[in-house]
């Protein structure tokens, strides 16, 4: 970074680190501990819509790679979400998966695509909570939708997951980039 960056505020933008994806199965078990909130065994990975066949290239590379236990969906917003399912005790399972699904992603060079990957946990009220990983920033932060409530959050519990998980994982600081994902594919 040089002299003039500092002087009008820029920044060098944070590389991604998907090996912090390894931190969520202990991360689970402190979220399961302290609030009772389980894994769902589902997450995924969404990204800026690919065209042609680059696209049908990626959704054949990831079945191969997990053994055809993908799907792929659309959202409202035009990016695509690939589901990832595991049984819900098998975290680290999930998270593998999830870490390959963007490694591959990164390596055919579709890095600059990647928006966030997310796993899904609920609990004994069936309140939903995902964890949700920004590719671009390197961080994590909760996304907790209120049920039959629209669009609308739960913001006190998803402060309370950010100081429960604050030693497990590296938690987005600024609230702002805290992008609610309605609808997410396993959430």
């Amino acid at each position: 970074m040089g002299f003039l960056d500092v002087i009008l505020g820029r920044s060098k933008p944070v590389r991604p680190d998907l090996d912090q994806l390894f931190a969520l199965p202990s991360a689970a078990v402190s979220l399961q501990a302290a609030a009772g909130f389980v894994p769902t065994g589902r997450g995924s990975v969404c990204f800026a819509s690919v065209e042609g066949g680059a696209f049908a290239r990626i959704q054949e590379e990831a079945r191969s790679l997990l053994d055809g236990s993908v799907e792929f969906t659309q959202d409202a917003y035009g990016y695509t979400w690939l589901l990832v399912r595991h049984p819900p005790e098998d975290v680290a399972g999930l998270v593998n998966d999830l870490h390959a699904v963007n490694t591959s992603l990164e390596e055919a060079g579709f890095g600059p695509q990647l928006l966030c990957s997310l796993v899904g946990f609920r609990e004994e009220q069936q309140r939903s909570l995902a964890l949700v990983y920004l590719y671009k920033r390197g961080t994590f932060y909760p996304f907790a939708p209120l049920r039959a409530s629209g669009e609308k959050r739960d913001n006190p519990l998803e402060l309370q997951v950010r100081a429960m998980l604050g030693d497990d994982l590296t938690i987005e600081k600024d609230l702002t980039r805290w992008f609610p994902v309605w609808g997410a594919p396993g959430l």
